[in-house]
């Protein structure tokens, strides 16, 4: 898992730099989504699918706004024809589409199947929830009193994020 992870990493890290680097802004966008869908799988790798929903549903959601955004600008292309460098960058973009497709398989692979708890923690929260909590609803009991800050986290995140997607919009509706 460990050399999965770091392949991962540097998937991310080279991203980034094309991100930083990139001549073409929609270009820089599918390697920001390269940098955040690689974190959906680390964090599938990591056991942590609930990082996981919350990182791959912010990411669609902000790659699809800045997709459009850019798509809907005035932005005109410099030159029409397709040269050696954008049809290597594709190639590119392609093979690192695959890579990541199959580590994404192996990352589920690794999952427990649905309904199966492998955690020690596991079993304690299903028996002892309504004793120590005082609450009816199993899920509810975990969320906000045994994991109450990784649900703030959460919710901190997604707050962030439609805030974002707010601001763009109300930026776009005053042009």
């Amino acid at each position: 898992m460990e050399l999965t992870l770091s392949i991962l990493l540097g998937f991310m890290i080279i991203g980034a730099i094309f991100a930083i680097h990139a001549k073409d802004l929609l270009s820089a966008i599918i390697a920001c989504g390269i940098v955040g869908y690689s974190l959906v799988i680390c964090f599938l790798l990591l056991k942590a699918p609930d990082l996981a929903i919350v990182q791959i549903v912010v990411e669609t959601i902000t790659l699809i706004i800045m997709v459009a955004v850019v798509l809907d600008s005035t932005r005109e292309e410099l030159n029409v024809k397709i040269d050696t460098q954008q049809i290597i960058n594709m190639s590119l973009a392609f093979i690192f589409m695959l890579v990541l497709i199959f580590f994404f398989i192996q990352a589920i692979e690794t999952l427990n199947p649905f309904g199966e708890h492998s955690l020690r923690m596991a079993s304690a929260y299903v028996g002892e929830t309504a004793a120590k909590t005082g609450s009816a609803n199993l899920v509810t009991g975990v969320l906000f009193d045994f994991r109450g800050y990784d649900t703030l986290g959460e919710a901190t995140i997604l707050f962030t994020a439609a805030i974002g997607v707010l601001t763009i919009l109300r930026i776009k509706g005053k042009k």
